[in-house]
Parts: C-alpha cells; sequence; structure tokens
C-alpha cells in the first residue's frame, strides 16, 4: 500500500521577515545579468548629424581617435558611404585595465543624397576629430531669388 503524506502550504508570517536581508537581498539583485543587451560596449558606432542648408548638404560625425588614413568615404550615384576604424589604445603587457568601456573597432554608414546633389564636388575634411562631408546643391535646385519690377503705370 502507498503511503500517503500529508503536505501543507506555507503561510506568510510577517513577524519571521527580517526587513535588513529583504534590503540587502533587492540592492545585490542585478535584473540585466542574464539579459541580452545587444553588442558589447567595445562596439563602435559614431553618431551622424545630416543637415540642409541653402546652398549644399552637410553631413558630420564625431570620430575622436580616428585616423585620417583610417577613414574611407565613397560616392556611388547619390549614395554616400563613410567607413572607417578606431583602434584602440592598448598599452604593453605591464599595465593592467579595471575598466575598458570606450569603443573600438569598424564602422560604416551610408546616406542616399537627394537627386540635386552634386556629389561631383563632395568635399570631406576632419579636424578635431569632427568629419565634415560638405556636398553643394546643383545651381537648378538651389532656390533663386526673383525680382519685381514696377510695371511703366507705376504699378506693382
Amino acid at each position: 500500500m502507498a503511503n500517503l503524506t500529508r503536505r501543507t502550504v506555507p503561510t506568510f508570517n510577517p513577524l519571521q521577515v527580517r526587513p535588513l536581508h529583504v534590503m540587502d537581498a533587492l540592492l545585490r539583485w542585478e535584473p540585466f545579468r542574464e539579459a541580452d543587451l545587444g553588442p558589447p560596449a567595445s562596439a563602435y558606432a559614431p553618431a551622424f548629424d545630416v543637415k540642409e542648408i541653402k546652398d549644399a548638404y552637410v553631413i558630420q560625425a564625431d570620430l575622436p581617435g580616428v585616423r585620417e588614413g583610417a577613414l574611407d568615404v565613397t560616392v556611388t550615384g547619390t549614395v554616400v558611404t563613410v567607413s572607417g576604424k578606431r583602434e584602440p589604445a592598448l598599452g604593453g603587457a605591464d599595465e593592467r585595465y579595471f575598466a575598458l568601456e570606450r569603443g573600438y573597432g569598424s564602422f560604416s554608414r551610408t546616406f542616399t543624397l537627394p537627386e540635386g546633389a552634386n556629389v561631383d564636388d563632395l568635399s570631406a575634411n576632419l579636424e578635431q576629430g569632427v568629419l565634415t562631408l560638405h556636398v553643394p546643391k546643383r545651381p537648378e535646385v538651389q532656390p533663386r531669388k526673383i525680382t519685381v519690377k514696377k510695371d511703366d503705370r507705376g504699378n506693382t
């Protein structure tokens, strides 16, 4: 014959709760310990600004630590691609890092410009870690001012 075991459901007793132990457990809790947070902190993805001014399109990016020789700007039709690589500045074997949070690695960004962009006259400048691409507009798409003339009778 089978033995039957009587199980009881534990009840909550507020007198048995130790508030300091609960607080300690909450402070040590790491909610993102096993979460997938995407690429590691070492991935390098610089941010770009793209704006239109009266006579051109301007693309800018902050690229601190990226050397001029490590940048490539290519144009295919009206598509501009900026790619490059930021190398880590790791020291020798006698150095020991406690935190390594700055991003390093390769990056590539592609921008499609409007048909009126004159990519033949595109200029690129890297100054103090800021890359600036200047793409002038073709003359036929630039706004031009029309002067209003008076007629012979003095009316406008």
